[in-house]
């Protein structure tokens, strides 16, 4: 990515829909010192248009008919990919993936502050975009042939910087709105994607949903005891309690009895 006292940003919008690219490219007419170099409709002219016009940075949709922004990355090479913004309507699963490998996405519909912000990082640079990238289009073959493994491991953001996160290192899970906590000893870190979402994706031997808003850390169970109404409270090995709904509590007791 070139920097931003360079000349200007060179941008190409990738969405099947016409008013979707109107969307964006009106949005970015208002940013300072950047070119909308190229409009595509879909995946095969997006690959064309990426090797011929050698842009900065892709708006990529995610959902296209043939080929779809995965495919077009895996057929550019991540080695030889721009910047990307990914831009969807909502899919829980890539939501996931974007978070996961702290990848900038647009969600549909998005408002000119986030795409600021999206651009923004863009400008920064990210010497990781193509290991990134690597592996997101590794997950998604992945997911497409069934074998997508169980999460290991989450990125999480504090402004610009993305660190790792474990997945055995949490505590337990709450849901907060669109997006999830993840507690650690001493630490809580915030992911957008729903509990459910993420619930799909951890290993059931390992975590446990309590409640509709908790997910659980079977190994820092140190104790359930009776609540009222069938439900149980669950004490961590660090003195929290939470509350075991009874519809849950199988998940819970069968580790340990």
């Amino acid at each position: 990515m070139r920097a931003a006292e360079d000349s200007a940003l060179r941008v190409l919008i990738v969405d099947d829909e016409p008013l979707a690219r109107d969307n964006v490219r009106l949005a970015l007419a208002r940013e300072p010192d950047l070119t909308v170099v190229g409009e595509c409709g879909d995946g095969d002219s997006a690959v064309e248009a990426i090797e011929a016009l050698r842009p900065d940075l892709v708006f990529l949709d995610v959902q296209m008919p043939g080929l779809d922004g995965f495919d077009v990355i895996d057929r550019v090479g991540v080695a030889r990919m721009p910047g990307v913004v990914f831009v969807t309507a909502y899919d829980a699963h890539a939501l996931r993936a974007f978070e996961v490998h702290a990848l900038d996405y647009l969600l549909k519909p998005f408002d000119d502050a986030r795409l600021r912000d999206a651009v923004g990082r863009a400008r920064r640079g990210d010497g990781a975009l193509e290991q990134r990238l690597a592996a997101l289009v590794e997950q998604m073959a992945r997911r497409a042939s069934g074998s997508e493994p169980y999460l290991t491991r989450f990125v999480v953001r504090r402004g610009d910087r993305a660190s790792l996160v474990r997945a055995v290192d949490v505590d337990w899970i709450e849901a907060d709105g669109n997006y999830v906590v993840l507690h650690t000893r001493g630490a809580a870190h915030r992911l957008r994607v729903s509990l459910r979402t993420l619930a799909e994706q951890l290993d059931p031997r390992v975590f446990a949903r309590v409640h509709k808003s908790t997910i659980v850390n079977l190994d820092r169970v140190r104790e359930l005891q009776p609540w009222f109404g069938g439900d149980y409270v669950a004490i961590l090995q660090d003195g929290k309690q939470l509350r075991v709904s009874r519809s849950f509590a199988a998940a819970v007791l069968r580790p340990l009895q």
